[in-house]
């Protein structure tokens, strides 16, 4: 699967797409594909505030349990309640159906520090 070229990346393998003043988060395919089967979404309430590089969340593989890592602070203003009960949506759609939270950023300019598709890509080869 190539990684979407719009889209930000954070070293805990989150993405991050900005859509006019909000972002929607959520984990890459690589991400998923090393946890295997998800079988349960934890995620934060609408009007959470999360704070960048701080736990929001975590996903349940059949393996393991995983924390979900805030690419970028901010308040929570939506929450991707498909994944209650299709948590497989992030195994089969990471960009698409399995989106996580969109969050009204604090900082709109954290988003830059996050890698490009291209750096994302280069960080995964090495691991």
């Amino acid at each position: 699967m190539s990684t979407p070229k719009e889209l930000r990346f954070s070293e805990e393998h989150e993405w991050v797409k900005v859509e006019g003043e909000n972002v929607r988060i959520g984990i890459t395919h690589f991400a998923q594909s090393e946890l295997g089967d998800i079988v349960f979404v934890e995620l934060p309430e609408v009007g959470d505030e999360i704070t960048a590089n701080e736990p929001f969340g975590s996903v349940e593989s059949v393996k393991t349990v995983s924390e979900l890592y805030a690419p970028v602070s901010g308040k929570v203003v939506e929450v991707n309640e498909n994944l209650d009960d299709s948590p497989e949506f992030v195994n089969e759609s990471p960009y698409e159906k399995a989106w996580m939270v969109i969050i009204e950023p604090s900082d709109a300019s954290q988003v830059d520090n996050l890698m490009t598709a291209e750096q994302y890509e280069e960080m995964i080869k090495e691991d």
